[in-house]
C-alpha cells in the first residue's frame, strides 16, 4: 500500500495551478508519489504515515532546471577562463575536459545535484556532450539515482573538430557520426522512461552548430522523433555564434535551426540571447522551448536574452543554471532572481518581470519546456509530489512579512528547509538526506585536483 505524507499548516502555498492560487494556512496530502489533495488543513486528512509541520514555511513546486553541464563543476573559476567570452572560454577549457574520466563525470554530477537540490531544484536536465576515456551517459544517470533527483539526461555529442572547421580540438570530438547515432539509440532504449511520472528521461542533444555537422543535426532529429524523446542544443548564444553560422551555413541561427528540422514542441534551445524577431515568431508558432541562462550569459558577456519579448509572443521559457564553469554555481533560486533582474535591466523597466512571473518560469515554465506540464511544476492533485519549503524565519527573509512568496525571489534564501521529490523527502531541516555533503566535497575536490593540476 502506498505511503502517505502530510505537509501540515504551511504559512503560504504557491500552487502554480491554472488559477495560480496562493493558499494561506494550508496543507498538502501526498499518497505515494502524487499529490492527492491541497487546501485548508481542516479539509484534509489529519493523519498520515509521516507528518511534517510546515508552520512558518512557504511551499512552492520544486524548481526545474532545463539546461546544465554538470561535468563542468570540476573546473569552476579556472584563471584562464575567468575573463573570457564564450569561444575563448571554451578554447581554454577544452584541453582540460579531454582528461575527464567516468568517475569524474559521476562525482561532478553528484556535486552539481547536491547544490541544485539545496537551492530548491527537484528536476534537472543535463546536457552531457563530452565522451572521452570511456565516459557514458550511465555515469550521470547513476549519480541522479543515488541523489534522488528527477533527471533529464541529454545525450550530447561533438563531431566537428578543428580540422573540419569546428571549434573543439579533434581529440575531444567523436568523429564517427554513425557511431554517435548508434550510441544515442542505445541510451534511449536502455535508459529512457516514457511514463508521465518518470524519474529518468533521455533527450538527444548535438552540442552546437559550431561543434557538429548539419547531417548529425538532421539525423539526430529523425532518431529522436522515431522514439518520441526530446531534442536539445545551444542556439544564438553570442555574437561569434551568429558569425559562425553566417560564415559556415550562410544563414543566421534561426534560419539554420528551421532548415535542419529543429523546431517543434519536442525541441528546446539553450540561451537564445540573440534570437531575432523572426526566430521568436518561429519558436512561438511551433511550440519550441527556450532555456534561459541569465547568470552564464552575463558571466560570459554574451548579452541578455529578450525574455519579455519571448513570453509576450507565447514562447515557452524555462530556466537553466548552465555549466558550473560558466556560472560557477548550481543555485536555481538565484537564477530565478537573476532572470527577474536581468529582464528589468534589458528593458530598463522595473515592471519587465515580476517575482511571481520569475517563479512561474522556474516551475511551470520548465515543465512546459521539458514536456512535463501534465505531471510537474504545480502543487495540484494528480501531479507528482515535487515540493520545496522555505522557512520564513531565515535571516534572508527577515523583514519580508507582507509577501513571503515574492520574497523568495527578491531575498533569495540560500537553502531550502525541506524538499520532497516524487513523494520522498530528500532534504530535512536544510540537511541533504541522500548523501553526506562533506564526503561529496572531499571526493569532488580530490578528482578536480587530479583533472586540473594533474595530481
Amino acid at each position: 500500500m502506498a505511503t502517505t505524507l502530510l505537509l501540515k499548516n504551511a504559512l503560504v502555498i504557491g500552487t502554480m495551478d491554472d488559477q495560480l492560487r496562493e493558499l494561506a494556512d494550508a496543507s498538502v496530502f501526498i499518497r505515494g508519489n502524487k499529490v492527492e489533495a491541497v487546501g485548508p488543513a481542516s479539509e484534509l486528512p489529519d493523519t498520515a504515515d509521516k507528518v511534517i509541520d510546515m508552520t512558518g514555511h512557504v511551499l512552492i513546486p520544486g524548481l526545474i532546471n532545463t539546461h546544465h553541464h554538470m561535468f563542468q563543476t570540476l573546473t569552476r573559476a579556472l584563471p584562464a577562463a575567468q575573463n573570457a567570452e564564450l569561444f575563448d572560454w571554451l578554447t581554454a577549457l577544452y584541453p582540460v575536459w579531454q582528461n575527464i574520466t567516468p568517475k569524474m563525470q559521476q562525482v561532478a554530477t553528484r556535486t552539481a545535484m547536491a547544490e541544485l537540490m539545496l537551492s530548491g531544484c527537484t528536476t534537472a536536465a543535463d546536457h552531457a556532450y563530452v565522451y572521452v576515456n570511456g565516459t557514458r551517459l550511465e555515469d550521470s544517470v547513476q549519480a541522479a539515482q543515488e541523489m534522488g533527483m528527477r533527471f533529464h539526461a541529454a545525450r550530447g555529442a561533438m563531431s566537428l573538430g578543428q580540422s573540419k572547421g569546428g571549434l573543439p580540438p579533434d581529440a575531444l570530438v567523436e568523429q564517427d557520426e554513425q557511431a554517435i547515432l548508434k550510441e544515442m539509440q542505445r541510451t534511449v532504449e536502455v535508459l529512457h522512461d516514457s511514463s508521465s511520472d518518470a524519474m529518468i528521461k533521455v533527450a538527444l542533444a548535438p552540442c552546437s552548430p559550431f561543434s557538429v555537422t548539419t547531417d548529425l543535426m538532421r539525423e539526430t532529429a529523425a532518431l529522436a522523433r522515431s522514439y518520441d524523446v526530446g531534442l536539445h542544443t545551444h542556439t544564438a548564444e553570442n555574437s561569434k555564434d551568429l558569425a559562425f553560422s553566417k560564415e559556415r551555413y550562410g544563414m543566421n541561427p534561426t534560419e539554420f535551426t528551421e532548415s535542419v528540422g529543429w523546431v517543434g514542441p519536442d525541441v528546446w534551445h539553450a540561451h537564445c540571447v540573440h534570437l531575432d524577431d523572426a526566430g521568436i515568431e518561429l519558436f512561438a508558432r511551433t511550440g519550441t522551448g527556450v532555456a534561459h541562462c541569465p547568470c552564464s550569459n552575463m558571466r560570459l558577456a554574451s548579452g541578455i536574452a529578450p525574455i519579455r519579448k519571448m513570453r509576450d509572443a507565447g514562447v515557452k521559457v524555462g530556466l537553466g543554471v548552465d555549466g558550473s564553469a560558466s556560472n560557477d554555481t548550481n543555485n536555481l533560486l538565484d537564477e530565478t532572481r537573476q532572470a527577474m533582474l536581468s529582464a528589468r535591466v534589458r528593458d530598463e523597466n522595473p515592471g519587465a518581470m515580476t517575482a511571481r512571473e520569475a517563479l512561474y518560469i522556474a516551475t511551470r515554465g520548465g515543465a512546459e519546456v521539458l514536456r512535463r506540464e501534465d505531471a510537474l511544476g504545480r502543487i495540484q492533485a494528480g501531479y507528482c509530489a515535487d515540493i520545496i519549503a522555505f522557512r520564513t524565519d531565515d535571516i534572508a527573509m527577515a523583514g519580508a512579512l507582507v509577501d513571503p512568496l515574492a520574497a523568495l525571489v527578491f531575498c533569495t534564501p540560500q537553502r531550502v528547509a525541506h524538499s520532497i521529490i516524487n513523494g520522498r523527502q530528500v532534504i530535512e531541516d536544510g540537511r541533504l538526506l541522500t548523501r553526506e555533503i562533506p564526503l561529496i566535497v572531499e571526493e569532488h575536490n580530490l578528482l578536480a585536483r587530479e583533472l586540473v593540476l594533474g595530481r
